[in-house]
This record gives C-alpha cells, structure tokens and sequence, in this order.
C-alpha cells in the first residue's frame, strides 16, 4: 500500500483532534438573561446560566441609599448615557449580589445582561468585552466576592483593564463587582506605617498616604461608584425576619403568629449564632421556621 501523502496525514490529525475538543458554545442572548464565562483547555466561551436567582427588588429590604444608586446608575447605563463601573462592598449576606441580580430580574426586558466572570477568568476581560462589543444588549459583568493578594496575576489584569483601553471598545459593557473588602485586597497596620502628616499651603495639615496603601487603594479607586452595605441594626433585621416569614408563609399555606415572643427570640439567637445582622441570615432562619412549622402541622 502506498504512504499516505504529509498533507492527507496534517488533515487526519486535525480531524481527530478537531472531534476532541469542544466546539465553543454560542448564547441566544435572546432568551437567555443570563451567562458564565468559561475558560476551557482549548476554548474559553459563553455558557447560560442554568437558573436565576428569583429575587426582587422588592425583596430587598433597609437598603434603600445602595439601591437607589445602583437603579440611577443602570438606568443611565441602559438609557446609552455615562454610567460608572460599581464595587459593592461590606459585611458578608447584606444584599451585595441579590441586589445585582435584582436588577437583572428587573430590566431583563429593557436589554439588560449578565455575565458572570470568575477571578481566575480576569485575564480574558479583554477577549470577553470584544465578543460583546456588536451585540444589540447592555452587558453588566459580573465578578461576585472579590478578593486578591497583592500579587495576584488577576489583581493586575483587572487593573489594568479598569485604567486602560478594554471598556473603551465597547460602551454595551460595565463591570459590577462585589466584595467583602473595601479595597478588594487585605490591609496591614504595617502598610500604615509610612504614612505622613504635612502642612500645606494655608497651614492646613494634609494626610499624606505611604506608596502601599496607595498602590492598594488604587484598583478600588478605579471603580466609579462604591456602595457600602453594613449589618443591620436589631430593629432592621427584624423587620426582614418578619417580610420572609409572611412571604414564605404564604406562599406554602402556612399560619404564622408574626407577634410571637418566641419567634422575636429564636430570630436573634439564630443571628448570634450566625454572627452577623442580615437579610441573608433572616431569609434562612424564616425557612428553618416556616419548615418547622409546615412539618409539625
């Protein structure tokens, strides 16, 4: 039998290799809201997202200044005007992510987008706001729980995506962030050490940063618009307790004695045992209560 001939053989091995690998998945943007970036071996893409959270604006409760702020600066973003990248930071479960989904929820049908990008994804910011940049929607990436080290490779590339020429390409893009941290990375009584107080002009005495806190500040600082969210006040949690338990009540058929002592008192010992004030720690001790309650009937 005669020898295959090179370029028969390249093809035969690009055949094969071409059948391993996954071709890109593509998104019908049309009826999915919703996206993962994924980076593969071979080939990084789009992914729907396999369900959403059903959480509404209305839902959210004792967060009316970050919610405002965020409406005003989406709308501006979907009206094709100047709108800023966000950072949402502060105490873990106080409505930083359910608040971004929220939006999503509410202006889906006005074009609005997400995709999500994981941390170790940062580094193809690039490729993913070029795949966007044609599309007829208005796209909010979405980097959920932030934090780095200061040398994190996607420390770096999200810095110099957020300074640079990235989202100039594509004005259909924004970035919403959120984190525990206000500066997105951790900070040491040992970084405060070169910090100076001098007079300026008029005899003013001005606050002069050292080079590590400022290199520090600097990625957060390229955000545009920060929210802060903070655990709620006793009252506030309260009141949250008491809109999950009406709400999963009735959605269940279950009667609950919002009045109860005992309900007041099992809700805060539940947020001390959980160490912390918030809608997330009240919507998951409404469910323990309403299962309690729908089992025992």
């Amino acid at each position: 039998m005669a020898a295959k001939k090179p370029d028969n053989l390249l093809d035969q091995v690009l055949e094969r290799v071409l059948s391993i690998v996954p071709a890109p998945q593509t998104v019908d943007w049309r009826v999915a809201p919703a996206a993962v970036w994924q980076q593969q071996r071979f080939s990084s893409g789009f992914r729907a997202h396999p369900g959403m959270d059903p959480i509404a604006l209305d839902d959210l409760l004792n967060i009316d200044l970050q919610k405002d702020k965020l409406l005003a600066n989406t709308r501006q973003f979907l009206a094709g005007l100047p709108a800023n990248n966000v950072l949402l930071w502060g105490a873990r479960g106080t409505g930083k992510s359910s608040l971004v989904h929220a939006l999503l929820n509410e202006f889906a049908g006005q074009g609005l987008r997400l995709v999500e990008v994981h941390k170790q994804d940062l580094g193809e910011l690039t490729e993913i706001v070029t795949a966007l940049s044609d599309e007829p929607y208005r796209f909010v990436l979405f980097c959920d729980d932030l934090s780095f080290e200061m040398e994190d490779a996607s420390y770096k590339e999200l810095k110099s995506a957020l300074e640079g020429s990235v989202f100039k390409t594509a004005d259909n893009v924004l970035i919403y962030a959120t984190s525990n941290r206000r500066h997105l990375v951790p900070e040491y009584m040992a970084d405060n050490q070169a910090t100076r107080v001098v007079q300026g002009e008029g005899g003013q005495m001005e606050l002069h940063e050292g080079e590590v806190v400022e290199e520090k500040i600097s990625l957060s600082d390229r955000f545009g618009l920060w929210l802060s969210f903070y655990p709620f006040k006793q009252a506030e949690y309260l009141e949250v307790v008491n809109y999950w338990l009406q709400k999963l009540a009735s959605a269940h058929g279950i009667q609950v004695d919002l009045d109860d002592d005992a309900v007041r008192k099992e809700a805060l010992a539940w947020a001390l045992g959980r160490g912390v004030r918030s809608g997330r720690t009240a919507q998951y001790f409404a469910r323990h209560w309403i299962g309690q309650l729908g089992i025992s009937k």
